[in-house]
Parts: C-alpha cells; structure tokens; sequence
C-alpha cells in the first residue's frame, strides 16, 4: 500500500468496467426490478437508452435504462422527470440495481 486512500468503487458485475463510487450514493433505500437498488447522483461508463414514460411506486416518471458501455448489461435507469412534485429531487439522478453491481477495491 502506499498510503493513499482509495475511492470504494461499484463495478457491473458482468465486465467489472467501474460505474460509480461510494460517495456518489443518495440512498441505498430504492427497490429496482430485481430487489433493492441504489440512488446515485452520479455514474460513469454508463450509456443511457430512450427515455419512456413508466407507472413506477413512486408514480409516474419518465426514465431511460442504463447500461454498461463495456458489455451492454442492464444496470438500472437514469430519472429524467418526475411528475410528483414530491419526487422532483430524482430528476437527473440514477438507480443501478444492487444484483447489477459489485464493490470493489474494498
């Protein structure tokens, strides 16, 4: 080790390509389509479908699905609106599935 202290990392649990860090999670209380899933504010290597309008629990939302830019898993969705005033703090904001994700570097 050289003393450096390391960002934890989330990768796809496919490819291993990193697409977030520990710091960039909101909430770690989301359900996605498979369990529990995680609200970041930011990705990387990430690329982002076409957006459609879904009926999620939360309401309705338009979103569009991610995935890796290494080997196309699916992730989870990007939030590009919310309809709900009371959801409007998701808009730009991710949600990768945990099933989806691995940590690493930790």
């Amino acid at each position: 080790m050289d003393g450096m202290i390391r960002p934890r990392l989330y990768s796809c649990c496919n490819c291993r390509t990193c697409v977030s860090v520990h710091d960039d999670i909101i909430s770690k209380d989301f359900q996605g389509r498979n369990g529990r899933a995680f609200l970041f504010s930011h990705v990387t290597n990430v690329d982002v479908g076409r957006k459609e309008d879904r009926q999620l629990t939360t309401g309705l939302h338009t979103v569009a699905d991610v995935f890796c830019t290494d080997c196309g898993e699916l992730l989870g969705w990007k939030y590009e609106r919310a309809y709900e005033p009371t959801q409007k703090y998701k808009e730009g904001k991710f949600i990768l599935e945990k099933s989806k994700i691995v940590k690493d570097d930790w």
